[in-house]
């Protein structure tokens, strides 16, 4: 095998390929899906597949290549730090599986935000699917734009395609093995794309430690011994970014909101048959996801090694180190299996993204369920055997609307990167994807208050509460060393956000479920 196979045509033709692939396993398990197989699989999913898929759909093209890179920058989560977070992480999930997880089974919940409306009224819940639908369009066009923008300069760059048709081949890719399945399909092509990511990362790690003058059983031993495996920093205090409380209360705050309070994330875990399997699935995705993220970080520790003694000069943008030597300096088959890795990490999430937003729109603002007592004698429809609980309402008209709906949210996708494009500066979309975040307090503070109070709140105010605490949160960050002697929050600001969001729920609250209590 020839050093310059991996031409463009070549990678173009492996990107495809690796599609058709997709689209075969979208063939095999969309046929004849309806509503309840796209928005939930028909609760039929393996607790296994879904808890090796996540993986791949907790991480992005972005966090692939990046968490190596991290690990001898000298700077946020350098050295081994980030396990401090995942660790953190391991705190949330435990909360996600134990209180989360029994309230959106006993509700029999498609949508995750139904809960808001069933506990504090119609504003709440639209409230909290606005800001989910909100960040999650901001976020997977951000990880779908940087994507584009290696597959233009690498790939299509030299066939003279324009960066518009990248990006809408890009989109169309994944609409096209989505659109019958949805969830249903994407349970198993995550398992494929989780696969192929971490075989890319293993393979280099075996490839880079022979090029050390070491064996497989000794890489632990090589990394765990150099100057790039301090794990644990306690002495730096609340300035400093790698702090280890700092870090490990804020993985439990990220797991939580991310995973527990995100549609896209919890609509997989909701697809498995009983609450004990989808309970399963996140105690065998939490171990799962630690190994996963010590392969990570083993990996960048044997990258700079690899660097130091090979004389490679380390990128400027430290993001850059894994591509660099994956494609330059290691074998053909390590190339193919980067960009394999690449492609997976960044769609697992991105094919998800587009579902979880077509479920949430149809469930949470077209109104795709209704009370079993309404529905009974509707014509074509299918009902589960849930008295008193919400059910998908299965029709030919309720089909198409949904197909429409996945349509219009890959068109909009496609509009937002369009966007980014045309202005042009990494700082300024950086700072929007970044804005994008905090729209994840309010819902922190909304399920919190449902949660741990009973208190009833006052519906119609939500939506001022909601707007203004991550306003202000953002405006707290971003001078947080000037009003607090130095410290920076940090995705600490997380908990900021969902606190004063808490406490703004609070003061348009009064004593009492009244009656939208629960049962």
């Amino acid at each position: 095998m020839e050093a310059n196979i991996l031409t463009p045509s070549f990678i173009l033709t492996m990107v495809l390929g690796y599609f058709a692939l997709l689209m075969v396993v979208s063939y095999l398990t969309g046929k004849e899906a309806d509503n309840a197989d796209f928005f939930l699989a028909n609760r039929q999913s393996p607790w296994y597949l879904v808890a090796f898929g996540m993986i791949g759909a907790s991480l992005s093209g972005v966090t692939f290549i990046s968490i190596p890179g991290v690990v001898g920058a000298g700077k946020a989560n350098m050295d081994f730090s980030y396990m401090q977070m995942v660790f953190g992480y391991l705190v949330g999930y435990l909360v996600i599986a134990t209180v989360l997880m029994p309230i959106y089974y006993k509700l029999n919940l498609t949508s995750i935000y139904g809960y808001l409306e069933k506990r504090f009224g119609t504003m709440s819940y639209k409230t909290g699917a606005g800001f989910f639908l909100l960040s999650r369009t901001i976020g997977a066009s951000f990880r779908l734009y940087l994507v584009a923008i290696v597959l233009q300069k690498f790939v299509m760059d030299s066939f003279g395609a324009p960066f518009w048709v990248t990006v809408l081949l890009t989109i169309f890719l994944i609409w096209i093995y989505t659109f019958r399945g949805g969830i249903k399909t994407i349970v198993w092509t995550d398992t494929l794309q989780t696969f192929c990511m971490l075989a890319a990362v293993g393979l280099t790690v075996v490839a880079i430690a022979s090029n050390l003058g070491v064996g497989i059983t000794e890489i632990p031993s090589l990394v765990s011994g150099s100057e790039y495996s301090q794990m644990f920093f306690f002495e730096g205090g609340w300035n400093d970014p790698n702090n280890f409380f700092k870090q490990f209360i804020s993985g439990a705050f990220i797991a939580l909101v991310m995973t527990g309070l995100d549609q896209d994330m919890m609509q997989k875990n909701l697809s498995c048959r009983t609450l004990g399997d989808a309970q399963k699935n996140m105690f065998w995705f939490s171990i799962i996801l630690v190994f996963a993220n010590l392969l990570f970080l083993s990996l960048g520790a044997l990258l700079y090694m690899y660097a130091n003694k090979n004389g490679i000069e380390i990128p400027a943008k430290t993001d850059q180190l894994f591509p660099t030597i994956a494609l330059q300096y290691l074998s053909p088959a390590v190339g193919i299996f980067f960009v394999l890795g690449l492609i997976a990490a960044a769609y697992s999430s991105a094919d998800s993204a587009l579902t979880s937003l077509t479920t949430s729109f149809c469930v949470d603002f077209l109104g795709f369920e209704k009370e079993e007592k309404d529905v009974e004698t509707d014509g074509g429809a299918t009902v589960l055997d849930k008295p008193k609980k919400k059910v998908l309402i299965h029709t030919k008209d309720r089909k198409q609307t949904r197909f429409l709906v996945h349509i219009s949210f890959s068109a909009l996708l496609f509009l937002v990167i369009m966007a980014f494009w045309f202005v042009n500066d990494d700082a300024v979309i950086t700072q929007v994807f970044l804005a994008a975040g905090f729209t994840y307090g309010p819902l922190l503070g909304l399920f919190a208050f449902g949660i741990l109070t009973k208190r009833k709140i006052k519906d119609h105010l939500v939506l001022g509460i909601c707007l203004a605490a991550p306003i202000l949160s953002f405006f707290l960050n971003k001078y947080s060393d000037v009003l607090f002697s130095g410290l920076k929050f940090g995705f600490l600001i997380l908990l900021v956000n969902g606190f004063l969001t808490f406490l703004g729920l609070y003061l348009i609250s009064d004593e009492g479920l009244g009656e939208e209590e629960l049962s």
